[in-house]
């Protein structure tokens, strides 16, 4: 009877050691490739050693007869396994949660169509990089896109199109900017740009950057009859940095609003930059 009870613990062990190395496996699913990756395949190894390891002792001590100290040792094997699938069973879980978390987290900062950030983030961050730039006396810059002639494009198209128009536009513009600025839909069809540690020479040489990627781009398109579908657009932008006259997010704001207006007035596909009282052009149209 004893003999079987110490067998029986070791066995039962060695089935929650496979149980553990499949919540592992689990586990390394939802992490990135790289070094923590690595490691988890490494306890992966490990688990399967001790799974040899525990067969190999049933198998040796199976006809041995067993006396009541001798079920310390598969007692400890067992508890021991059992610590072994907690202690997956939670990484799991726990990094379950985390990805959980982090996603809805994305998805509450980010734009679905332009896949860039929010209406929302952009206020927030807008908030913090004016309140950093005002207390250690730093450059900040905003840059206003807006596409030129996109009513247009929806009424030929459709809204469809304009949607994945939408979703172009917020590709190009992450090819474009830098790592430390910030893209978000500002609403419609507009972008706003944060640029900090920026002032208006670069941001006005990004801005130049950002029309001519526009312009030189095309969106391939499938229409009903499988045919390409080449559509072509340019933008309009307005910059404008932090100064005397606009030291408040709000002031900033309404100046690059104002210089993405009067680069629309003016012809459209070029931008502008706030100037003082009237904002100056940087870039007509080629």
């Amino acid at each position: 009877m004893l003999n079987l009870l110490a067998n029986g613990l070791v066995i039962a062990g060695a089935c929650v050691l496979v149980g553990a190395l499949f919540r592992v496996r689990r586990l390394i699913a939802q992490l990135p490739s790289g070094q923590v990756r690595r490691r988890w395949y490494t306890l992966m190894g490990l688990i399967a050693l001790f799974i040899v390891g525990y067969i190999s002792y049933a198998a040796a001590f199976w006809s041995h007869p067993a006396t009541w100290p001798d079920l310390i040792v598969p007692g400890v094997f067992f508890f021991g396994a059992g610590f072994v699938w907690l202690t997956a069973a939670l990484s799991l879980q726990t990094a379950t949660d985390v990805r959980r978390v982090t996603i809805l987290e994305h998805e509450s900062i980010s734009d679905p169509l332009l896949g860039i950030y929010n209406r929302r983030y952009l206020d927030r961050r807008l908030a913090e990089e004016c309140a950093r730039a005002r207390r250690y006396s730093l450059p900040l810059s905003l840059l206003l896109i807006d596409i030129d002639h996109f009513k247009p494009i929806n009424d030929a198209y459709g809204h469809q199109v304009g949607d994945l128009v939408l979703n172009y536009l917020g590709k190009l513009v992450l090819q474009c900017i830098r790592a430390s600025d910030i893209a978000a839909r500002y609403g419609g069809d507009e972008v706003l740009i944060i640029a900090p540690n920026t002032t208006t020479s670069y941001a006005a040489a990004l801005a130049e950057r950002l029309r001519q990627h526009m312009e030189t781009h095309e969106q391939v398109l499938t229409n009903l009859s499988n045919k390409p579908q080449k559509i072509r657009f340019t933008v309009s932008i307005g910059v404008a940095s932090l100064s005397q006259e606009a030291s408040d997010c709000q002031s900033l704001v309404n100046n690059v609003d104002e210089a993405l207006y009067r680069a629309k007035q003016e012809g459209r596909n070029r931008i502008y930059i706030y100037a003082g009282e009237a904002p100056k052009a940087a870039s007509p149209a080629g």
